[in-house]
């Protein structure tokens, strides 16, 4: 899996590397087929305080892409929020794959 964090207007510090690698993980757990994850830690310059720091990823499994953005006033609030809506899209996923390939045996 390749895996790319890069900040924009942020400096990524090893303690939120850590941290986002450490959320990815829930994500691998539940879907093995994940072939790139690109994460985008960015503050947006506005003038309120609610909601300025933001998270992106897209993430590239077998079969689609999938992508999430989160803001927060919290970068660690807004990477768990982002993991969270990743987690619910990888399981969708996941179940749709099942399920198109999936034969009745009451249709035989």
């Amino acid at each position: 899996m390749n895996l790319t964090i890069s900040g924009h207007h942020l400096e990524v510090t090893p303690a939120l590397r850590a941290y986002v690698e450490g959320k990815l993980d829930r994500i691998t757990r539940h879907f093995d087929q994940v072939v790139g994850v690109k994460v985008l830690l960015s503050i947006e310059n506005q003038t309120e305080k609610e909601r300025r720091q933001k998270a992106e990823c897209n993430i590239h499994v077998k079969g689609s892409d999938l992508f999430a953005e989160s803001a927060h006033e919290n970068m660690y609030a807004a990477i768990d929020e982002l993991m969270d809506k990743l987690d619910r899209q990888v399981v969708k996923h996941k179940d749709r794959l099942k399920d198109h390939h999936h034969v009745s045996s009451e249709m035989a």
